[in-house]
């Protein structure tokens, strides 16, 4: 039996900074990732707001997050896939490939997936030609006309992104108005590479062995543009990776799980720190708050202390 203070379930920004808090105050903490540690943050092409820091990569904040925690003590597994836990008890258990984990507390920080459009034609084309990720796959298509699916941050700065590869980016978006910030918008106005396509929604991708093309339906005359693109990118939010715990935390209706100020859920020595948490912002520094308000939430339980009493 491996035994720790404290199991964290998720190795993104949220995960790694309660890491390094509840490492550095001598607890004995094991982060294990379903996937590569790093979360949704190694997805993204260019991070410029991050307080303190110059432009860098996703990739390289979370690199650097991944190396602090270790250098505290956090001993760090990915792709270890959770096959069983319970969390009722004093003690908690976690089952993955590699064996069975017990520990006093669990902070839960899964983050979430992207959001996907639900065609069919995009289960047949993906990986084919549709990509959640411009730094992953952007490259590929240098040279060729692509779309963008989306109007938030996201969509607007990866779009923008990847007009250092594409010939052309159309920006495709359910609504007349974007929900991204000013200077987003502007930047994405503001390339002669970009054009966008509004009050749509796309209807089918098509192709034979790739993507070669779009077929948009206009939302107002229900027009079909039929768009020549060998590539397309969708960023129309997430899905928060509560779905294996929602039989054991309390989750909103958005199936987030729920938590008090101190990211204590519903179930004692169970917290949730990050973008599976039910909260209005997800930003890498919101993700990073929520895992030092989890590590010092954790800490008070580990003490016995009651927050009602603080």
């Amino acid at each position: 039996m491996n035994t720790y203070d404290v199991i964290i379930l998720g190795g993104g920004p949220a995960g790694l900074t309660a890491g390094i808090y509840l490492s550095r105050a001598k607890q004995s903490v094991l982060i294990l990732d379903q996937g590569m540690v790093g979360g949704q943050v190694i997805l993204t092409h260019a991070v410029a707001n991050y307080p303190g820091l110059p432009e860098l990569s996703g990739y390289k904040l979370a690199s650097e997050m991944k190396k602090q925690a270790v250098e505290f003590g956090c001993e760090v597994k990915a792709n270890e896939k959770i096959f069983g836990f319970n969390f009722k008890g004093k003690e908690k258990f976690v089952t993955t490939k590699s064996g069975e984990y017990r520990s006093k507390a669990v902070i839960i920080a899964v983050g979430g997936q992207p959001r996907k459009l639900g065609l069919e034609s995009e289960i047949k084309f993906q990986g084919l030609g549709i990509s959640y990720c411009a730094t992953c796959d952007g490259d590929f298509f240098t040279g060729e006309d692509i779309v963008v699916v989306g109007g938030g941050n996201s969509a607007l700065e990866e779009a923008v992104s990847l007009t250092k590869f594409a010939k052309t980016v159309t920006i495709v978006h359910q609504f007349d108005h974007f929900q991204a910030y000013a200077h987003a918008v502007k930047a994405a106005e503001d390339n002669s590479k970009i054009s966008f396509i509004m009050e749509s929604d796309i209807v089918e991708f098509t192709g034979d062995q790739s993507l070669t093309g779009v077929n948009i339906k206009n939302k107002k005359d229900e027009t079909i543009t039929k768009l020549k693109a060998t590539g397309a990118f969708i960023f129309i939010g997430y899905v928060p990776g509560s779905e294996l715990f929602k039989e054991c935390v309390s989750l909103s209706r958005r199936q987030e799980i729920v938590t008090d100020e101190d990211m204590s859920t519903s179930v004692p020595g169970v917290f949730a720190a990050g973008d599976v948490r039910q909260k209005k912002f997800r930003q890498i520094t919101t993700a990073v708050s929520d895992g030092t308000i989890a590590a010092l939430g954790v800490m008070d339980y580990l003490n016995g202390v009651d927050p009602d009493k603080i």
